[in-house]
């Protein structure tokens, strides 16, 4: 949506701004308030979120294939949500590995995934725990 990508420009400048801390709802400018019945409830202060360059990112989840809010590009001259590549990098998917189906599937392969790296990790302690039973 036009809207959102107005959102999303301006949170990325107030990270920038902010040495990448996202704006909450109060941040906002009016005009650029969303027409949400909680947006000025404090329930969903953090409804935009800018992944900030130097900072850990967010626990990727299937909820991206839904709503990209969360999964906002810092780079302020992008103006968009996380890609499907970018968010398996996030999960530390190698660049060449090959999502099935359309975005959103994509988008929630990634988001249910045990991340790689964890996944090796977690299986070298049960290597290691299985042989010493040996």
């Amino acid at each position: 949506m036009a809207e959102d990508l107005h959102r999303y420009l301006y949170a990325s400048c107030y990270a920038a701004a902010k040495n990448g801390t996202s704006p909450r709802s109060r941040d906002y400018p009016t005009n650029l308030a969303p027409k949400h019945k909680n947006w000025t409830t404090g329930n969903f202060t953090d409804r935009f979120k800018v992944q900030a360059e130097n900072r850990v990112a967010s626990t990727v989840t299937s909820h991206i294939s839904k709503d990209g809010h969360y999964f906002i590009h810092y780079d302020p001259s992008q103006c968009r949500s996380l890609t499907v590549r970018e968010a398996a990098r996030i999960q530390t998917f190698p660049d060449n590995y090959f999502f099935e189906g359309n975005r959103t599937e994509q988008y929630v392969q990634v988001g249910n995934a045990v991340p790689p790296l964890l996944a090796n990790h977690i299986a070298k302690v049960v290597f290691s725990l299985l042989n010493q039973k040996k």
